[in-house]
C-alpha cells in the first residue's frame, strides 16, 4: 500500500526525454495561447475601435475596444475554477487540450468575424463574446500547463523546469508583435484595415495544431495518476481548496499583485505614456519592449534555476522590493526621452519582474496538495487578473490624467510591491516540499526548520 507521502521510483523519476517532451508540450502551449490574448490587445488597438465601433467617438471607440480586452480577464477567473475542478479529477493532460482547442477556435472565429458595416451592433457582440471565450480557455491554461512539468520534475530542479511555460508570455509577445510588425511592413495601412489584420488570426489555426500534436504526445504527471490510482480525487476540488487552503490563496493572490500591475505597466501603460504625454514615437516604445521581451524570455528560468538554489522566496523578495524602487527611476529614464534610456528602463523593470515570474509557478505548486493542486494555484493566480492586470492600464491612465506625471504610477506600484513583498513574507519556503505530499495550511504558512 503506498502512502500519500511515498511513490514508486519509476514514477517519480522521467526520463530527461520524456521531461523535454513534457517542457515542449507545455511551453509550445502556452506561447501560442498568450499570443492569441496578446494579439487581440494589439488589434483592439489598431483595428476594432475603427471595425467593430466606428459609430463611436474615435476616443470612444478606443476605450470600448479595450473594454472588450479586459473582459477576457474577468473571464480568467471562472475559466481557472472550471478548468481547475475538471483537471483535478480528470488530469492536467485533458484540460489541457481543452483549453488550446477553445482558444484556438475562438481566436480563428474573429479572424473570420464579419465586421460592424456587414452586421451592425451584432460583430461587437460577437466580437465581446469570443474575447470572453479566449479569457476562459486561458484561465484555464496557466495552472495545467506549469503542473504538467511541476509534477514531472524532481524538487532539485522543478524551479528551472516549471519556469518554462511562463517563458511562453514573452515568447507570445514577441511572436504577436512579430507577425503584426512584418504585416505593417509589407502592407499600407489601408489593406491592413481591410484584411490584413486577419492574417494573424487565421495563422493561430496552424500554430494550434502544432500545439495540439505536442500534447497529444505526453501522459499526465505519475504524481497525479498514483493520486488518482489512490481514488484519492476530490469530489468538489473548488470547496475543498478553499476549506483547507484559504490562507495560501491569498498568499499567491497577494505575491500576484506587483508582478501583475509592473507587467501591463509596462508593456501597456508605457505605450500611451510615451507617445501621447512624452510625444514619442510609437517605434521608440516598441523597439524597447522587442528587446526587453527577448532578455525576459531568457531571464525568467535563469531565475526559476536561482529559486532552485537559494529558495523561492528570495528570488521573489528581489523582484517585488526591486520594483517598487525601480518604479521610479523607470519613469525618470522614459522623461528623458532617450531611445537608449528608455530601452533600459523597460528591460531592467522585465528583468526584476522575471524574478518574481521565474519561480511563480513552482512556488505556487508547492503550496497545495495534489488533489486541489490545479484548482488552487489556478485559483490564486486567475483572481489577481480582475483586480490587477485589467484594471492596471486604466488606473496608470487616470493618475497620469490626475497628476500629470510618472510619479504618481510609480506610486501605485510601489504599493503593490508592498502588499506582495508582505504576501511572499508571509509564506514559507517550499522548495524542498515533495509534491506527492499534502501540505497542511498551517505548515505552507510558517517558517520551517532549515
Amino acid at each position: 500500500m503506498t502512502t500519500e507521502g511515498t511513490l514508486p521510483a519509476a514514477t517519480t523519476r522521467p526520463g530527461r526525454g520524456a521531461l523535454a517532451r513534457v517542457l515542449g508540450a507545455s511551453m509550445i502551449g502556452t506561447t501560442v495561447e498568450w499570443y492569441d490574448f496578446f494579439l487581440y490587445g494589439s488589434a483592439a488597438a489598431l483595428v476594432f475601435n475603427k471595425l467593430f465601433f466606428p459609430g463611436s467617438d474615435p476616443l470612444v471607440g478606443t476605450m470600448l475596444a479595450f473594454l472588450t480586452y479586459a473582459l477576457g480577464f474577468v473571464a480568467r477567473p471562472l475559466g481557472g475554477v472550471v478548468f481547475g475542478h475538471f483537471g483535478d479529477r480528470l488530469g492536467r493532460k485533458r484540460l489541457l487540450m481543452l483549453s488550446l482547442m477553445l482558444m484556438g477556435a475562438a481566436t480563428l472565429a474573429i479572424g473570420l468575424l464579419p465586421t460592424y458595416a456587414s452586421i451592425g451592433v451584432w460583430a461587437a457582440v460577437a466580437l465581446t463574446a469570443l474575447r470572453l471565450v479566449q479569457g476562459f480557455a486561458i484561465g484555464g491554461e496557466w495552472g495545467g500547463a506549469v503542473l504538467l512539468v511541476a509534477e514531472h520534475g524532481s524538487a532539485a530542479r522543478r524551479g528551472f523546469w516549471a519556469s518554462w511555460p511562463q517563458a511562453g508570455v514573452p515568447a507570445g509577445n514577441l511572436l504577436a508583435t512579430a507577425v503584426l510588425a512584418v504585416l505593417a511592413a509589407v502592407q499600407d495601412d489601408k489593406a491592413f484595415l481591410a484584411w490584413g489584420w486577419r492574417i494573424p488570426f487565421l495563422l493561430s489555426a496552424v500554430l494550434i495544431g502544432i500545439g495540439y500534436w505536442l500534447r497529444s504526445s505526453v501522459e499526465d504527471a505519475p504524481v497525479f495518476a498514483e493520486a488518482r490510482a489512490r481514488q484519492r480525487v476530490e469530489r468538489a476540488p473548488v470547496l475543498e481548496v478553499l476549506r483547507r487552503y484559504p490562507r495560501q490563496i491569498a498568499v499567491c493572490v497577494a505575491a500576484r499583485m506587483a508582478e501583475n500591475i509592473v507587467y501591463y505597466v509596462i508593456t501597456a501603460f508605457v505605450l500611451t505614456y510615451a507617445t501621447t504625454h512624452l510625444k514619442l514615437g510609437k517605434s521608440v516604445v516598441l523597439d524597447a519592449l522587442l528587446v526587453a521581451n527577448a532578455v525576459h524570455l531568457v531571464v525568467i528560468p535563469a531565475f526559476g534555476a536561482l529559486s532552485d538554489r537559494i529558495g523561492r522566496r528570495p528570488v521573489y523578495l528581489l523582484g517585488t522590493i526591486g520594483t517598487g524602487i525601480w518604479a521610479f527611476a523607470f519613469f525618470g529614464l522614459l522623461d528623458t526621452r532617450s531611445p537608449v534610456l528608455v530601452t533600459l528602463a523597460v528591460l531592467v523593470g522585465l528583468v526584476l519582474h522575471a524574478a518574481m515570474y521565474g519561480p511563480q509557478a513552482a512556488f505556487f505548486a508547492e503550496m497545495f496538495g495534489t488533489t486541489v493542486r490545479y484548482t488552487g494555484t489556478s485559483i490564486g493566480y486567475q483572481v489577481t487578473s480582475i483586480v490587477a492586470g485589467s484594471v492596471a492600464p486604466l488606473i496608470a491612465t487616470a493618475l497620469l490624467v490626475r497628476f500629470g506625471s510618472g510619479t504618481a504610477v510609480a506610486g501605485y506600484v510601489l504599493a503593490a510591491a508592498v502588499i506582495s513583498t508582505v504576501g511572499v513574507l508571509l509564506a514559507a519556503e517550499t522548495r524542498h516540499r515533495d509534491l506527492a505530499e499534502v501540505p497542511a495550511s498551517r505548515e505552507s504558512l510558517a517558517p520551517q526548520p532549515r
